[in-house]
């Protein structure tokens, strides 16, 4: 008798055009980025901008609502890994994303793509590994490869006549990729190369040291966040600026600037997204999240909030059904989706082929710090590591 009356309910419950309980469960998302420690102005600034995608998208895609879970991954590779495995496992989310860190990233990866079969998607850490011998069929990415944005600054150098850098980056994999890049487009003479302890060193008075005594024309760093404010000072302190042109990458951005203020005045950096793009979903990001916080948003928030937008339009394409994982990776290659960066397309190792901008810190007419686009240093970039991709 229970089992009749329970396929009776069950019935009329579908002639009156209910869905079953699953067909209504929200889409969940697991978010992985640093919000706590000297890093989490970065992981704020990537909530805030995926935040502000879930309201830009009514808090639903194809109709489904959806809720983003995030996780602490403390700046600590291992306290990611089991973030991202509580994610998988035990939230059973539909997709990762976030990552900031390249250490980070490599340590969760096979947890989440390989054990987990769940979709990845980093919002920013890019390691040359997964570019190419590593690359998977559930990785993509909304950043770049870790090489692209230092070749672009390296190449700006190459045709502004710099004859010798001194390079800097701190010891881990991002580090390495970043003066692996530069030196990929750079021709002129590396007169010196400095690989300092991550993330523990924050003086940097020896390093400057040398760098007096060796007066290369220009100085490269990679040195994002908290490092980057940390080296500026020190760069000014030590009597260098104004003496040695900086170049940068990652290490002047929305989140650093009101703390490095005029220190950073004029020096230039190389990215694949800047606030002064020209396309209207670029405005709109721009405006709505100046006026829900008071600053520009950075690089990590624009990548994040691509990630949202990647996800949404795979759901959209397959009307919130997202049962076949062979399907949602198919939408996801097609990066059918409005970019704050405009044009973006994947290539065969699931990074996207696009433009690098070289930008300048400028204040702006009403005296805030912020980044100016100054020029095109490279044109649908491709990685250098697709080829060793086995995925075609």
């Amino acid at each position: 008798m229970t089992y009749r009356l329970f396929g009776a309910a069950t019935i009329a419950a579908l002639a009156f055009g209910l869905q079953p309980a699953m067909a209504q469960a929200p889409i969940k998302i697991g978010f992985i980025s640093t919000f706590s420690g000297p890093q989490a102005a970065i992981g704020e600034d990537m909530r805030r901008s995926v935040e502000l995608a879930k309201e830009h998208l009514g808090g639903k895609m194809a109709g489904r609502a959806f809720e983003i879970i995030y996780e602490d991954d403390q700046f600590k590779p291992d306290v990611g890994k089991q973030r991202s495995e509580k994610l998988v496992q035990q939230d059973k989310v539909n997709f990762v994303a976030g990552y900031i860190w390249s250490n980070v990233l490599l340590a969760s990866l096979k947890t989440v793509t390989d054990e987990g079969d769940t979709i990845l998607i980093s919002s920013n850490a890019g390691p040359s590994q997964i570019a190419g011998e590593l690359c998977n069929k559930n990785f993509f990415s909304t950043s770049w490869q870790n090489d692209q944005t230092p070749m672009a600054m390296g190449a700006y150098l190459q045709g502004k006549a710099v004859k010798s850098l001194y390079l800097m980056a701190g010891n881990y994999a991002a580090g390495k990729d970043m003066l692996a890049g530069v030196k990929r487009t750079f021709k002129g003479q590396i007169i010196g190369e400095d690989l300092t302890k991550w993330p523990d060193q924050l003086d940097f008075s020896a390093e400057l040291a040398k760098i007096r005594a060796a007066k290369p024309d220009g100085i490269f760093i990679f040195y994002p966040g908290a490092h980057g404010v940390q080296f500026l000072t020190q760069y000014a302190q030590a009597g260098l600026k104004g003496q040695i042109p900086l170049y940068q990458v990652f290490s002047i951005d929305a989140i650093t600037l009101p703390q490095q203020k005029e220190l950073a005045l004029g020096t230039m950096g190389a990215q694949e997204w800047v606030n002064d793009l020209p396309n209207d979903q670029n405005k709109r990001f721009v405006a709505d999240f100046r006026k829900k916080h008071g600053v520009f948003p950075s690089f990590y928030g624009a990548q994040s909030y691509d990630s949202i937008m990647l996800i949404a339009s795979a759901a959209e394409a397959l009307k919130g059904d997202l049962s076949s994982k062979d399907k949602v990776r198919a939408e996801l290659k097609k990066a059918n989706f409005k970019s704050l960066r405009g044009d973006f397309k994947y290539n065969t190792n699931q990074f996207p082929i696009q433009n690098f901008y070289i930008q300048e810190a400028v204040k702006d007419a009403e005296g805030t710090m912020t980044l100016k686009t100054v020029a095109t240093a490279v044109k649908d970039a491709k990685d250098p590591y697709y080829e060793k991709c086995p995925m075609k």
